[in-house]
Order: C-alpha cells, then structure tokens, then sequence
C-alpha cells in the first residue's frame, strides 16, 4: 500500500506497513461473519451500502472460507442458535476463533451481535456461560454511568428497549467498559479501545428478520419470564424504526473514530 504526493508536476510514493490504519477513502471494506442463512445483516446492510462501503461475507454455514485479515477494515459477526463451545457440531468454529483473534490484533474495526458478541468476549480472554434467564422479545436496557465517556454516549441513550433473542452471556473483558445492562441480564453491550464492541442485544433487526428468527427458532419460545409470543414481537413497527436508528448511530460513531 503506497500514498501519492504530488507537489507541482513532481510525485513522491510514500510506502505504508501492511496494518496501516490509514484510510485513504471513506470506503470501507466491511466483512461479515455469518452462521445461518435466517441471520443476517438486517438493516445493517443499507446503512453500510449508503455509505458506499464495499461489503463481503463468510457463510460458515455453506462452508466458505474465511478471508485473509488484510482484506478486510472492519469485521461485523452475527448472531446464530449454536453455542461458541459447540465444537463438537460446528466443526468452523474452531477456525472463526481464530481469525476473530487474528482481526482484534490487527487493529481492526471489530463489532459482534448477540452470538458474534459472546465470540469477541472469549477472544478477549472473558467466559461465556448460560445466563439465569433466557431473554427473548423486547426489553429495556439501562445504560451505565461509564458508556457516557465513550463513543457511544450519544448512541445508546440512557434507557432503550431493544430487540433480545438470547440464552448465554458474557464477561466483561478485562479493559472492556460496559455499556449496558438489562433486568435479566446484567452485561448487555461493551466497548474496549473504541474499535471493538460487542452487542448482546439486537439493533439491527427488521421485522422480516424477527419473523425469520421465530419461524426458525419457535421452540425456544418457552413462556419464561422473559420470553415473549410471537405476536407481542411484532406488534410494534416502531420500535424496529428506532433500534435501527440507533443501530446507524453506533456505526457512525465506529467509523467516526477509526477513519
């Protein structure tokens, strides 16, 4: 990777190591991890286009190969049923792993939701374990005095219901802030460095999208405290209109930060 400098008719090549965080364009490559066909971006993915970012994905599911770290500026992991212990199952995970790691050291952009958040948790050295409550629906989250003195503080406002869809958990990484918390589960959302975060919750889900998760995964709906029907999912178009909105805020402040 070179830059061009010109001073009159005279070009001067300047060389840049291959990890520069140097962007000469807004253009952003965008990779995206994904663990079945019913999970993916959402309404991630018009927010991404209309900033004209170029976009890639890994479908671990159909058995694609995961890219070289260098291709990529910003690596986005979704969610999914499985467990990241499922080893045994889901014979990739071992090698998602791996390159989740790989990505972190490399400085680059790094953003889990839900599954993809409990992921970056353990590359970063945290535990994940079966939260006491499965929490499916929507349900308020609170946000933490320190998310304030970060990059998010304008994104995530002091409370917000969001979209949950979620039986784990996670510590929070040594170094991590934690941004949010939720009645049934005490660590929502933490940022570390201001290029990695990590979701548990769901900003980017559509209506279609939710309907998608409860056609695939109904018999999870099991009547628990925090488990909602079907129909009280999708009773408010609205509240999908403001997690999107909030989903683009915390995009913009990412990208604000690390171009």
């Amino acid at each position: 990777m070179v830059i061009f400098y010109r001073y009159g008719h005279i070009y001067i090549i300047v060389p840049l190591p291959v990890c520069s965080r140097l962007y000469l364009e807004t253009i952003l490559k965008v990779h995206y991890l994904q663990h079945v066909a019913f999970e993916g971006l959402s309404s991630l993915e018009p927010i991404l286009r209309a900033k004209g970012h170029e976009i890639t994905a890994t479908h671990l599911y159909k058995g694609d190969q995961l890219p070289s770290v260098q291709d990529l500026d910003w690596l986005i992991v979704m969610g999914g049923p499985m467990g990241i212990y499922d080893e045994d199952d889901f014979s990739w995970l071992k090698a998602e792993k791996t390159f989740i790691r790989e990505t972190i050291h490399c400085e680059k952009i790094v953003l889990g939701i839900c599954l993809g958040a409990q992921f970056i948790a353990d590359a970063l050295g945290a535990k994940v374990f079966k939260n006491q409550y499965k929490e499916i629906g929507w349900f308020d989250i609170k946000r933490t005095p320190a998310a304030g003195n970060t990059i998010l503080s304008t994104a995530l406002p002091d409370h917000m219901e969001v979209f949950h869809w979620h039986g784990d958990t996670f510590e929070i990484p040594q170094g991590a802030v934690l941004l949010a918390s939720s009645d049934a589960c005490k660590n929502q959302a933490f940022i570390m460095h201001d290029r990695i975060v990590g979701l548990q919750f769901h900003l980017e889900t559509t209506m279609q999208s939710a309907r998608a998760l409860i056609e695939n995964c109904r018999d999870e709906l099991d009547s628990s405290p925090y488990v909602q029907d079907e129909s009280t999912m999708l009773s408010n178009t609205d509240r999908f209109v403001t997690i999107n909105e909030a989903m683009r805020l915390v995009l913009e402040a990412l990208e604000s930060k690390n171009t």
